[in-house]
């Protein structure tokens, strides 16, 4: 199952977000909360990060990063996955939140995600599922912020190898009966497919309407060594923090592992379609040649 401890990758997500959505022109994604959520000091501490060349032993408090000197280097190997495959789930969660009207959003790992603050639509119920530590970090951000959590915003603290998703879900006000979307996102670049898949498995077990799942994951070229070298620069940045990327899943695997709990493939978004997407014409950023996403679904069995 899914690990969801505030990583060091998932803050440099965070900070890929905020950093866009401060500085970025012409913006892909503008998480405009991302920022305020981190707080100065989170920010400042990957800013050092990524300017010390992710050597966290080379970070100085009494100094600050210059945007200029990590602009290039964030572009390149950090920001063009976290800003398009939060565009990519969110634009379908907005699709699926109109076509059912009364939903519910699932958050798989929500970290320092925003969505629940951003959000204007009433109707749609999120939970956001994270370890316990990662959770009372977030709420007291919020509390610090004095933000007002809305009323259809639901923190439910697991921790995935010991508790029971379904369990956790439904003691957090989850209802099968309800059509349900759910995000698992940057995780799947760390487990092999059948860890994954197991997730997916918990995930078709708790649906009883129609569901959909978006997700993204690295292909079988990623480990290759004729890999192209940003793909394998960051497998080398990710395996330097503590998280080793240990599988690139091939197409007909994720197909396979979805079609065995019920889902099937509704929308794949391939290295090319993402280009075209999302950086068309930009000489800022790329779509990453490896990174694909998934859009399945699972029909109602009411």
């Amino acid at each position: 199952m899914i690990e969801t401890r505030e990583s060091v990758t998932a803050k440099l997500c965070s900070f890929a977000r905020a950093f866009h959505s401060n500085i970025g022109s012409n913006k892909i994604f503008d998480d405009y909360l991302a920022f305020d959520l981190m707080g100065k000091d989170g920010y400042e501490e990957m800013g050092q990060l990524i300017q010390n060349d992710f050597d966290a032993e080379k970070s100085d408090k009494n100094f600050t990063f210059a945007s200029k000197k990590i602009a290039n280097r964030l572009n390149r190997y950090i920001t063009p996955i976290p800003l398009s495959r939060i565009a990519f789930a969110e634009r379908e969660l907005n699709a699926f939140a109109r076509h059912h009207g009364k939903c519910q959003y699932v958050i798989c790992g929500a970290g320092m995600d925003t969505f629940a603050f951003r959000n204007d639509n009433p109707d749609i119920e999120v939970f956001e599922l994270d370890h316990p530590d990662t959770g009372r970090y977030k709420r007291r951000r919020i509390r610090e912020l004095e933000w007002i959590i809305p009323d259809n915003l639901h923190f439910v603290p697991i921790d995935f190898s010991k508790d029971d998703m379904s369990e956790r879900l439904l003691a957090s006000g989850y209802d099968p009966q309800v059509p349900t979307f759910f995000a698992i996102l940057g995780v799947s670049y760390y487990l092999t497919l059948s860890v994954f898949e197991e997730t997916i498995r918990k995930i078709s077990s708790m649906c009883l309407a129609e569901s959909k799942v978006v997700f993204d994951y690295p292909d079988e070229t990623t480990l290759l060594g004729q890999s192209v070298e940003r793909v394998h620069t960051l497998a080398d940045i990710t395996e330097k923090l503590g998280e080793k990327m240990l599988h690139g899943y091939s197409y007909k695997e994720v197909y396979s592992a979805l079609e065995r709990y019920g889902f099937e493939i509704e929308e794949h978004e391939t290295p090319q379609m993402i280009q075209m997407q999302y950086f068309n014409n930009r000489s800022d950023m790329a779509a990453f040649e490896n990174i694909n996403f998934i859009l399945a679904y699972k029909e109602s069995v009411l």
